[in-house]
């Protein structure tokens, strides 16, 4: 089934900081990581992705750094900082209360 755009908007700042949480990655490594973990129900686009990182690390929730590769091409990664985890948290908290009021609504968890 695929997942109107629009849905997806608004938690992606959470999944992002999410699988920075589990440990440092690249951007494309996260791209990958994201539809794995989804079973390929969300699909992040660079365009996407990226300016919502330059976001996150402007703001101080996330740290880049470089790192060299087997190849010549350096790998720019991204780590969660600690005020990152906090935002982390409170996206949680207001995710659950979020779903958990969208399923009262409309009947349940249950729903196909």
């Amino acid at each position: 089934m695929k997942i109107n755009k629009e849905l997806l908007k608004g938690s992606t700042t959470m999944l992002v900081l999410n699988l920075l949480n589990t440990g440092d990655m690249y951007g494309y490594q996260m791209i990958k990581e994201l539809e794995k973990k989804s079973d390929n129900t969300f699909t992040l686009k660079e365009g996407t992705l990226y300016p919502i990182l330059h976001e996150l690390h402007s703001r101080g929730m996330i740290e880049a750094y470089w790192e060299d590769t087997k190849s010549t091409r350096k790998r720019k990664y991204y780590s969660i900082t600690t005020n990152g985890r906090k935002l982390l948290a409170e996206k949680q908290k207001e995710w659950q209360i979020y779903s958990r009021t969208i399923n009262k609504i409309i009947g349940g968890e249950n729903i196909e």
